[in-house]
């Protein structure tokens, strides 16, 4: 069976048609796991083959998937991918697991990020570092890295992942699959590990569309154990996968994010891609969204205040990475966090300190309801935004040296729809040449943002666009069997 080009829904229906198994689907993606992963480098922790599976009855019919090594699984390692928590056993379960476990699927494993999800490529993961199966000696994106790659590269038919600034959506564009962030609170935090609490959205990696809906339908829903929580039904419409036609649908390009800096072939891409939604039938309509200008500087502001309180909680005494002494907090988290946790944590201590909290975060947190205030207005006009998911294809290894902002940059496109809790999804729309004089095509994503709470409308727009341009989408060769 070609793992490569089974989505999620074709597997449940080949379990209930009786063509095959989930123990049989389980053994083939763990083969795939030992073949490729040594190279690849996406998980972390394997889980064992369950002694039983669920029955094809259920909504995931056995079916596996991989987790981003940021949910706890209660009795399993969590590691944040961080010297931190490297031998961390987390205690309990998080709310969207036990819903996924509920309802079917079965568990192959946890997959590598960037240091408590802090990176834009997954090279500031302390632990394992993923490498994009299109091109091994490129970035996978981040910080859901893993969960990109695994799901790429054929390792499973899809991740959970979270995304904060982006970190599902531009690891799918750069890996050619289907990254998806609701709005916020609609997807529980519980058992999550907090990196910023007021961004933090648990999402999907898939091979369609349709598959990233399917899941969203299972794992959305009000928790009480997570106070951000929304409580509005989640219902899809199911009459959206009949529809093949945009008419009738307005699609809102902000001229703000065709900017100087955009690779050539990326903008190619995006503009093929927003004429094929013109063809379809959607009306394009220019927007503006004018704080875009600001967003990447409030989302670094407000971030950086948020990780340095959610990681002040790691001081190695109660649990965590311990110097050889123990009880030496500072030597404890010098030696846990990498370089940009501690890059985070002082930049978040210095907004919030005293003297310049007025300067830097209450400013950032007005600024960001202007954001917020934009979208709203956009909205008005249209149902949903398109724009491209990053300026750039992905990189080499290291080619962002030392420097952080080289990498911040790349977040400009996805950080605005996190600052304003929005509904988002990558869509896989074609493949560029690096221009850094790379000889291999690399995958091209458009980015689809829907108002609050307009998960439907997003889906729409990007299945209907997904089957009409289904025939471009490509495997990466060197993983194809």
């Amino acid at each position: 069976m070609d793992f490569l080009r089974t989505s999620l829904l074709d597997l449940v229906t080949l379990v209930r048609s009786g063509q095959t198994s989930p123990s049989d689907i389980f053994d083939a993606y763990r083969a795939r796991i030992e073949r490729y992963n040594p190279e690849l480098r996406a998980y972390t922790t394997l889980r064992d083959k369950p002694e039983t599976f669920a029955g094809a009855d259920t909504p995931f019919a056995g079916v596996p998937y991989a987790v981003k090594d940021l949910y706890l699984e209660k009795g399993i390692r969590t590691t944040a991918s961080s010297r931190m928590l490297e031998h961390f056993i987390a205690p309990y379960e998080s709310t969207v697991t036990t819903r996924i476990m509920a309802a079917g699927a079965s568990n192959l494993g946890k997959v590598t990020l960037d240091e408590f999800a802090m990176g834009g490529s997954g090279e500031k993961s302390a632990l394992d570092i993923a490498k994009n199966p299109w091109d091994t000696e490129r970035i996978a994106g981040g910080s859901s890295s893993g969960s990109a790659v695994a799901v790429a590269a054929g390792l499973a038919p899809f991740a959970l992942g979270t995304d904060t600034g982006g970190s599902l959506r531009q690891p799918g564009s750069m890996c050619g699959v289907v990254g998806f962030k609701p709005t916020y609170g609609r997807n529980s935090r519980s058992g999550i590990i907090a990196m910023a609490s007021s961004l933090d959205t648990p999402g999907t990696i898939t091979r369609t569309v349709r598959d990233a809906a399917y899941i969203y339908g299972i794992t959305a829903g009000h928790d009480p154990m997570d106070s951000t929580s929304r409580t509005e039904s989640t219902a899809i419409n199911a009459t959206i996968w009949d529809r093949d036609r945009l008419d009738g649908m307005r699609v809102g390009i902000p001229k703000e994010y065709f900017i100087d800096g955009m690779d050539a072939g990326v903008r190619r891409e995006i503009d093929a891609a927003i004429a094929k939604l013109a063809d379809l039938g959607a009306e394009i309509v220019p927007v503006s969204l004018p704080n875009t200008e600001y967003c990447l500087a409030v989302y670094y502001i407000v971030m950086a205040a948020e990780v340095s309180t959610n990681l002040a909680r790691y001081d190695g005494i109660r649990y965590g990475h311990a110097a050889d002494t123990g009880m030496d907090i500072a030597l404890n988290r010098s030696g846990g966090f990498g370089a940009e946790p501690k890059r985070r944590i002082m930049m978040g201590s210095f907004v919030l300190s005293a003297g310049f909290y007025d300067a830097y975060y209450r400013k950032a947190s007005l600024i960001r309801e202007l954001v917020r205030n934009d979208f709203r207005q956009a909205f008005e006009q249209v149902d949903v935004i398109a724009t491209p998911v990053a300026p750039t294809v992905a990189w080499r290894f290291g080619a962002t040296g030392d420097d952080p902002v080289k990498m911040y940059l790349e977040d400009v496109f996805t950080v605005p729809a996190s600052l304003a809790g929005l509904p988002a999804l990558s869509l896989p729309v074609g493949y560029a040449l690096p221009t850094d004089g790379g000889t291999v095509e690399m995958p091209v994503g458009l980015q689809i943002i829907g108002p609050q709470l307009g998960e439907e409308k997003v889906f729409s727009v990007a299945h209907v666009l997904e089957m009409a341009t289904i025939g471009k989408r490509r495997v990466p060769i060197d993983f194809e069997e």
